[in-house]
């Protein structure tokens, strides 16, 4: 397949990142190399339902029917991020990270993954503010006309993060207290940006 590239793009809506998975599937792009990251504070997703009516049928519905991507979803407690459901190749490298207890956490295990550092700081504290990351692992002669897919509806990162830096934001804390259930409802009010 020669080179390939990590493409990421943040949602303030979990709908709305699943119609860019949507995308991404109808465009060609394997599930074995799309993943999701989404914060579950509000607890949108539930282990419990998607095990009671059959994981790939519960999720699929939840999803709109984005595939078998999202039969494999899961509930995972991130350190600096809380609840957070996860699927996909992002998701097993965040579990096996958080397995040996290896340094840099998420920040780390996205620059790993080939996401910029400085954007990796913007996607953890969004997902840790409610948000939802997808990610794609894509041929690197793709890359524009599948970012193309992914933009009209995701999140300005350089915008997001002149907002927070204009109310004292640096980088992401891990240690740092997350939002309320009800700040995450605001920030999903706002306009993407």
């Amino acid at each position: 397949m020669g080179m390939t590239v990590t493409i990421s793009r943040l949602y303030d809506d979990a709908s709305v990142a699943q119609a860019a998975i949507a995308r991404l599937q109808e465009a060609g792009v394997r599930d074995d190399d799309i993943s999701l990251l989404a914060n579950n504070s509000e607890k949108w997703f539930a282990p419990d339902l998607a095990s009671a009516a059959g994981k790939g049928a519960a999720v699929g519905a939840g999803f709109g029917g984005v595939g078998g991507l999202l039969a494999g979803l899961g509930l995972l407690v991130v350190p600096g991020l809380g609840p957070v459901v996860a699927v996909g190749w992002l998701a097993a490298a965040l579990t096996c990270a958080a397995a040996v207890g290896a340094a840099g956490g998420i920040v780390g295990m996205l620059a790993e993954a080939g996401v910029a550092t400085n954007e990796a700081e913007i996607y953890a504290e969004s997902i840790r503010r409610g948000g939802s990351l997808v990610s794609a692992r894509v041929p690197e002669p793709d890359k524009a006309r599948l970012e193309a897919l992914l933009d009209p509806s995701s999140v300005d990162i350089s915008q997001r993060r002149t907002e927070w830096q204009s109310s004292g934001w640096a980088a992401f804390d891990p240690a740092a207290p997350g939002p309320t259930d009800e700040e995450i409802a605001r920030r999903r009010e706002q306009p993407a940006g």
